[in-house]
């Protein structure tokens, strides 16, 4: 036998070895969730993919107050902590989901009308300036629109939270109970395609923005915002896509009475199927009365500008979440009332590590010359590899624990912010000169980004699926509520760490006068290294702690 041929055997069967387990990979991992797919699902997938569309604006936003706003990062970073407060919010509003379960796309209307009304308060901004000015200043009506837009999207996300729920079908095609291990499934899979549903908008609208922004960094400034401006009305399709899921809901419900009544169902069985949720909901006044207090004690102590407003605002918070968890925890049995807790301050602490705030986009367009253009690429490459990561990671969601998932996570993290520390002490000039100007600061960007972006979304997605599971199923969405309410209330602590950070590591910009040009702020990011090392150390030592504490004291994670 030929020597030649004699080799090669085993190098084709190693080749094929690999296509096929190749092949089992894509297959369990995406073909697979494309099979387990159902016309039901749609209807709130389509509510959370205009959430992932609403950051169609995020880029011009940027823009728009570095170059025509004199906030400073502090302001922004309190900014950012006032308008993550309605995220708190969701908690009463999951409840009253569940009370008027019959009637909940009532708050997908109302959400929508929010929505819209902050994105024309930008309209008019960017294309009607003066005569907004005229009303009240350019600022003030910045901040209502910042304001508005989340009060919408939480309306509309404890909904589509609930429609999750009511897509999963409870019998199946011959009118019997569906079985409980294909019930767990099929919610894991709804919740996996609800954040592919998520990803999948910002996906959409980085291409729009690609395009977009395409050749815009030669163009002069009034062309700039004309783009700016049409990115803006683009957005408009955002509170469309929410309305038209619900209206497909009720379509599929429709035919979905039609198809049990075939099967000899009689009406109030549909009526029960269709339109009831699982078990009658009655009214918890300690949830409904707690955030009363908690919404009259925010808007008081937001319009009265008392000092430490913002820290006030948090402990409350965090005192009646807290208590109405300890409240659902009684709903649930000790095992799985621990599994819950460990899981809830892991995620919490995991997700309210600080931020540099907005200096460091600032520094990234003022130092290292990134435009519009280029970071509308940048997004594209992150929302792209976001959702890739989904699909990526999907088995290790199913398989480890959150406490496994988030020490992974936090350790990626840490590593993925060097190079960023590196560029601010001159890494980029260094590869640079060393590559002939092939690795500079855009090429190290884009690598960071393509390293870091499949992570995003995997920490979400088990404590999700255990909710969905585990959760009493007339209490599905105040459940859902109340947990989204505390993991986004560490974003609002993520927020008071970011603003804490920015009163000690001082950045600037450059800001001009509007009428004169003359730099009234000259721009000073010498502080920008200490405050990337800062948030580094600590997003890396506090989850681990917080990791090792609940080992300590018997909790358990999902």
């Amino acid at each position: 036998m030929p020597r030649g041929l004699g080799s090669r055997e085993p190098t084709d069967a190693k080749e094929s070895r690999v296509l096929t387990a190749l092949y089992r990979w894509i297959d369990r991992n995406i073909f697979e969730l494309g099979r387990e797919m159902r016309l039901s699902y749609l209807p709130p997938l389509m509510v959370y993919c205009a959430a992932g569309v609403s950051g169609l604006t995020g880029i011009v936003g940027t823009f728009f107050v570095k170059e025509y706003l004199g906030l400073s990062a502090e302001f922004l970073a309190a900014l950012g902590f006032w308008a993550g407060i309605p995220w708190a919010l969701k908690m009463p509003i999951g409840h009253l989901v569940d009370l008027m379960w019959r009637y909940k796309a009532g708050l997908v209307y109302l959400g929508a009308a929010l929505i819209s009304a902050s994105l024309l308060i930008m309209i008019g901004l960017i294309g009607s300036p003066d005569a907004m000015r005229s009303v009240m200043p350019i600022e003030a009506w910045f901040v209502l629109s910042v304001l508005l837009s989340p009060v919408g999207y939480v309306m509309q996300d404890a909904v589509a939270d609930a429609m999750t729920v009511e897509a999963v079908p409870r019998i199946d095609a011959q009118g019997q109970p569906i079985a409980a291990d294909t019930l767990r499934l099929m919610h894991t899979t709804m919740q996996m395609l609800g954040r592919v549903a998520i990803i999948g908008g910002t996906v959409l609208v980085s291409l729009a923005n690609v395009a977009m922004f395409q050749g815009s960094e030669s163009l002069p400034e009034t062309e700039k915002v004309a783009i700016y401006l049409h990115i803006y009305e683009l957005a408009l399709i955002i509170p469309l896509l929410s309305i038209s899921g619900v209206l497909l809901a009720g379509i599929l419900k429709r035919r979905e009475a039609r198809r049990l009544a075939a099967l000899g169902r009689s009406r109030s069985e549909i009526d029960q199927l269709l339109h009831d949720a699982e078990e009658q909901t009655t009214p918890n006044w300690w949830i409904l009365g707690g955030s009363a207090v908690f919404v009259t004690l925010t808007i008081g102590i937001g319009l009265s500008g008392i000092a430490y407003g913002q820290e006030i605002i948090f402990a409350t918070s965090f005192g009646i979440i807290g208590f109405m968890i300890s409240r659902l925890l009684r709903e649930l049995s000790p095992e799985a009332a621990r599994t819950l807790l460990g899981t809830v301050i892991i995620i919490f602490i995991f997700r309210a590590m600080p931020g540099p705030g907005a200096g460091a986009s600032w520094w990234m367009i003022d130092e290292l010359g990134f435009d519009q253009s280029f970071l509308s690429r940048l997004d594209l490459i992150t929302s792209t590899l976001t959702l890739t990561g989904l699909f990526l990671f999907r088995r290790f969601m199913a398989e480890k624990s959150i406490a496994q998932i988030v020490i992974f996570l936090t350790l990626a993290a840490t590593l993925l912010t060097m190079p960023i520390i590196g560029m601010f002490h001159g890494l980029h000039e260094w590869t640079a000169a060393v590559t002939g100007g092939l690795v500079d600061a855009r090429f190290i960007a884009i690598a960071n980004t393509a390293l870091e972006s499949p992570l995003g979304q995997v920490s979400m997605v088990p404590m999700l699926a255990w909710i969905a599971n585990s959760a009493p199923p007339h209490l599905k969405a105040t459940f859902f509520a109340v947990m989204a309410s505390f993991t986004n209330l560490a974003l609002s602590a993520s927020q008071l760490g970011t603003r804490y950070l920015n009163e000690i590591f001082t950045i600037a910009r450059e800001v001009r006068d509007a009428a004169t040009a003359a730099v009234s702020t000259p721009a000073d990011y010498s502080q920008l290294g200490a405050l990337l090392l800062t948030v580094t150390v600590l997003g890396l030592l506090l989850p681990l702690g917080a990791i090792l504490l609940t080992r300590i004291a018997g909790l358990r994670s999902a």
